[in-house]
């Protein structure tokens, strides 16, 4: 059963972008997402430390790959896929030739069940990713995703404070920052984890934008396009996408405030439209996050028809995007489903000693009741002994 690759909404401006026109795409969207139930919740203060890893050290390892020195050249990018994806059908076609070309190291994270699974596990292996890049590279990392891809950096900054150090810029093409209105027909009875968690009033995305939005020292690039048909509403900066408040410097900016005429939906937004590209160059070539105006007088030749990132093979290009389109939608049909949103994990809320105390407590009272029974039964025992013994003095005489 096909179903539409969908993602987040609700955001405010910080900095808008110019004028100019555009590119265009096409790539068969096919992912997902739904619904979830409300209570009140207190979470986690945002300097409540980060939980340990939960998924096992070699798995994540494994998840990780990585070209070039990330200890020399400009600062390393690591690059998250969105949801039914994953890096070759992501980002092998342009993005890591594109780095590569320009002498940018990067790493690439693969997420489980190709992006569709439990985002609060792919969490970790995005955590993992920022501790071994930066711990190799000596410095702060960059951080490129594209749709879930573009939100996902967002929880292990919200829920591992120590990786706030270790990120200088976090840049989203079209991220599902704040969910999707239009999950709840595609998730009417069953969808993906990671569909579930994309809704926009689920119940990870409340999470994931409780306290703050951003962080103070780390830049972020929020790129997305009025014709995202998969994370709406996206026709302004108070749309999906875009980020608001918290502390971290902060550009919105659609593609179309470039070029008016630029044709590309969301999943060209991430894989090949060349203004996206220019926004992302330009925040990782200067300190602070993209400044359209800047980006644009960089690139005269940032707005024709049909014009394709670099990185990109003219060559390969439509064996590229079929290849992309189909391995999403294969991705998303094979995706186990689940009935109802996966529950928050117990640091989202602070309450993981708590729980640790009641399974003790718990503990404790087993220990305890079972001492007292085998005292009990060890005293009913002794009794028994003697009348037994009492008895069979009485009869002996």
């Amino acid at each position: 059963m096909s179903r539409a690759y969908l993602l987040i909404g609700t955001v405010v401006p910080v900095r808008r972008g110019v004028r100019g026109r555009g590119l265009v795409a096409a790539i068969a969207s096919v992912a997902l997402l739904a619904p979830a139930s409300a209570a009140a919740v207190t979470y986690a203060p945002v300097d409540h430390p980060g939980p340990a890893l939960s998924v096992p050290q070699g798995q994540l390892d494994a998840g990780l790959q990585c070209s070039g020195s990330l200890a020399s050249g400009p600062a390393p990018v690591l690059l998250v896929p969105g949801t039914g994806s994953n890096p070759h059908s992501n980002f092998s076609w342009n993005w890591e030739p594109a780095l590569t070309n320009l002498g940018i190291s990067w790493c690439a994270v693969t997420l489980p069940e190709n992006a569709l699974g439990d985002i609060q596990v792919a969490g970790e292996y995005v955590v993992n990713g920022i501790r071994t890049m930066y711990a190799r590279a000596g410095r702060r990392i960059s951080i490129i995703g594209h749709s879930q891809g573009g939100m996902l950096p967002r929880w292990p900054l919200r829920f591992w404070p120590d990786t706030r150090a270790m990120v200088d810029d976090q840049i989203g093409f079209a991220p599902s920052n704040h969910g999707t209105t239009g999950a709840d027909p595609v998730c009417s009875s069953s969808c993906a984890a990671a569909d579930w968690q994309q809704r926009d009033i689920a119940n990870f995305i409340r999470a994931l934008n409780s306290y703050q939005e951003t962080f103070s020292g780390i830049s972020y690039t929020e790129v997305y396009t009025h014709n995202d048909e998969i994370v709406t509403p996206n026709s302004d900066d108070t749309g999906s996408s875009s980020l608001h408040g918290g502390g971290g410097q902060i550009t919105n900016v659609a593609i179309q405030d470039l070029c008016p005429s630029d044709l590309s939906e969301h999943l060209a937004i991430g894989t090949q439209d060349l203004v996206a590209y220019d926004l992302a160059i330009d925040a990782l070539t200067h300190p602070g996050p993209a400044d359209p105006m800047r980006a644009m007088a960089s690139d005269p030749g940032i707005c024709p028809p049909g014009a394709l990132m670099p990185g990109i093979s003219p060559a390969t290009y439509p064996a590229d995007l079929a290849s992309a389109s189909s391995d999403l939608a294969l991705n998303t049909a094979a995706a186990k489903q689940l009935n109802a949103e996966p529950p928050l994990k117990c640091y989202v809320t602070g309450t993981c000693n708590r729980a640790k105390c009641k399974k003790h407590k718990r503990t404790k009272h087993k220990k305890h009741h079972r001492a007292a029974e085998s005292k009990r039964h060890k005293k009913k025992q002794r009794s028994c002994k003697k009348h037994k013994k009492h008895h069979k003095h009485r009869t002996h005489r």
